[in-house]
């Protein structure tokens, strides 16, 4: 199979890549044809690493950047995802077939819909309908055997002593998981710190269905905060290094959004006019975005106040019913 027969791209020339030091290199995955709103991450150590996938789409493009960097189809040892929704972890069964040599690693909560994505696949396509087939693609089955997991912590052996271990943060999702490099400091987030914006220096909440819980995320970041890490790797994009305060701010975030939902929902006739409620009262806040009709375009396909909306209407409905 060549690598662009399940896409609609790869991308036109070469992937973007940034080279982020000590062996680490940021992959843009072109999302959807986008730059900028996911990113994957290779650790080139002595057994080099693969943090996130991009979604089944951008499996071609992930591809072509670690073509670029020197591995090959027998270089690459790990494919590590942050947690299995389809924009971190939809590409792990195209890639684990193009790396034999990988182990999948993740948390076990999400393990079993890798290997039978079949449920996973059903209710993305309900939420997300005809998207399904233009932005995400279809998760290919990863072989059991290939699977491996952790659970509230774990350690992925790069080589050469050079670890990255694995800290259970759920709340964004029941299978997410953070990953610190032993060797650098460097964090990777996922989504439990919420989006990056960096053209705006913005971070956003992410607070999508069925799993959000404004107290489990909050407890995350704080063992986010513990765990003092040198930078951030943002999924949702690229470095930061101003640790403490995009922490404080992604918490603060969280807080906002389930009190402007709270706020809003009483007063909306349905999920469109609280969107338009939402997006009248955080216009100030976010006066930098909203002006910038292509980047807000950008992170609407990424994070949606839709989404965000329902995730946190569900938390709050399951609050009120217990």
């Amino acid at each position: 199979m060549s690598v662009t027969d399940r896409t609609g791209w790869p991308a036109k020339g070469t992937p973007p890549v940034e080279d982020l030091g000590h062996d680490v290199f940021s992959i843009d995955t072109r999302m959807s044809g986008y730059d900028g709103i996911t990113a994957a991450y290779l650790i080139r150590s002595e057994r080099p690493c693969l943090v996130e996938t991009g979604t089944a789409r951008s499996a071609p493009t992930v591809r072509a950047a670690l073509t670029g960097l020197g591995i090959g189809a027998d270089d690459l040892a790990t494919i590590v995802v942050t947690h299995i929704h389809l924009d971190h972890a939809g590409g792990v069964g195209d890639l684990a077939a193009a790396y034999p040599r990988a182990q999948i690693v993740v948390h076990e909560r999400g393990a079993r819909h890798l290997v039978d994505p079949a449920k996973l696949v059903d209710s993305a396509r309900r939420v997300f309908g005809a998207a399904m087939d233009t932005v995400f693609g279809e998760l290919v089955p990863t072989p059991a055997a290939r699977v491996s997991t952790v659970g509230d912590s774990g350690s992925v052996d790069l080589g050469g002593g050079r670890r990255l271990d694995s800290y259970y943060s759920p709340g964004h999702a029941q299978h997410h998981i953070g990953l610190v490099d032993s060797s650098t400091g460097d964090l990777f987030v996922g989504d439990a710190a919420g989006i990056y914006i960096s053209e705006i220096d913005l971070v956003r909440a992410a607070t999508p269905p069925p799993d959000f819980d404004l107290e489990t995320s909050l407890a995350s970041l704080d063992r986010f905060a513990e765990l003092q890490p040198s930078r951030l790797l943002f999924s949702h994009f690229g470095p930061v290094s101003a640790v403490g305060d995009v922490l404080a701010r992604s918490k603060e975030e969280l807080r906002l959004w389930v009190e402007q939902v709270r706020e809003v929902r009483p007063g909306a006739a349905d999920l469109d006019h609280a969107v338009a409620l939402l997006r009248a009262r955080t216009a100030e806040r976010y006066a930098a975005l909203y002006a910038n009709a292509s980047l807000d375009e950008r992170f609407e396909v990424l994070s949606s106040i839709e989404a965000n909306i329902s995730g946190i209407s569900r938390y709050l409905d399951r609050n009120a019913a217990g």
